[in-house]
């Protein structure tokens, strides 16, 4: 072995160990869920924020202690007049009033949970404050509530004291895109539109939507399946990155796609984008979902149920 005149052996050791250490950066993946393991070890940084996703009433019996209750008024803005559209993202300085409430600094490192099987509104946080630019400083705990308590550890009735926090102005990531972003990129290549409402509603058997404004009937064309309700196992534990790849692999989503994700009202299509996001795809959320694309009467919308009647 020739060694570099005037390097040490253990000075040469620690650079390749380094430079292999660089080599291998960590998957999305894990950045994006914690175990319970790890957060009973952090359960007491100071920079944690932990957010509990729920019924309120869920909360006040039972929650992780030091955990904060997040509701969707803290999150996002509806029109329930008929006339607008349901959990939007709110104007950027209400967010930042909204995260700090919360005691969300920009130091913060932020768990979000889920009570119970409430997983949606979960990843619909999570993309909220991907979107508010605190994505990389963001994770779920897998398995939620529930693997918490089935590992074993403790939970409080306890509502921790009111501590808020300090943000920057916020930068907020192009991430959330609209109708005509959607319409102008069907088919395109390096782009797949997923609808991650369960299959019975992309297949046209059932039609979402309320009593006053049914959506429309099918899905919008071009677009590909993956229910949310495939990305979870039946403990509620996100699937394996072999998994989840062959169920994105056989909705014919590309390796490397950027993912464009719909589904009533912007909710349900987070599960799938987080997913996504696990595998390394960059992802967008059509925000006003099939709800607002059922009120372009001429954006094409594709019913294999009506196909296949006589």
């Amino acid at each position: 072995m020739h060694f570099l005149r005037g390097v040490s052996f253990s000075t040469l050791a620690l650079a390749v160990n380094t430079l292999g250490a660089q080599q291998t950066p960590a998957s999305p993946r894990e950045n994006l869920i914690v175990s319970t393991a790890w957060l009973a070890q952090h359960l007491r940084d100071p920079d944690l924020v932990l957010l509990h996703v729920g019924d309120k009433n869920e909360y006040a019996a039972k929650h992780i202690p030091g955990a904060r209750f997040i509701g969707f008024d803290d999150i996002s803005v509806s029109d329930h007049s008929g006339a607008g559209l349901h959990l939007e993202m709110p104007p950027t300085d209400v967010l930042r009033e909204h995260l700090q409430a919360l005691g969300i600094s920009d130091r913060s490192r932020i768990v979000v949970y889920y009570g119970n099987d409430w997983v949606s509104p979960t990843t619909r946080v999570v993309f909220t404050l991907d979107y508010a630019g605190l994505g990389a400083r963001t994770s779920v705990l897998d398995g939620g509530m529930s693997a918490w308590v089935r590992d074993g550890n403790a939970v409080t009735d306890v509502v921790p004291p009111l501590r808020p926090g300090s943000l920057q102005p916020l930068h907020t990531r192009p991430i959330v895109v609209d109708a005509a972003y959607v319409r102008a990129h069907v088919g395109k290549a390096g782009t797949s539109i997923v609808d991650g409402r369960s299959a019975s509603f992309y297949d046209g058997v059932q039609t979402g939507g309320g009593m006053d404004k049914p959506q429309r009937t099918g899905h919008i064309a071009g677009a590909r399946s993956i229910p949310f309700t495939e990305i979870h196992d039946d403990k509620l534990m996100l699937k394996s990155p072999t998994e989840l790849a062959a169920i994105f692999a056989r909705a014919g989503v590309q390796p490397a796609d950027t993912v464009i994700g719909y589904c009533h009202i912007g909710q349900q299509t987070t599960v799938m984008l987080f997913a996504a996001r696990s595998l390394g795809h960059p992802v967008l959320l059509y925000d006003g979902s099939f709800e607002d694309w059922s009120r372009h009467g001429d954006y094409p919308v594709e019913n294999p149920a009506a196909q296949k009647k006589p």
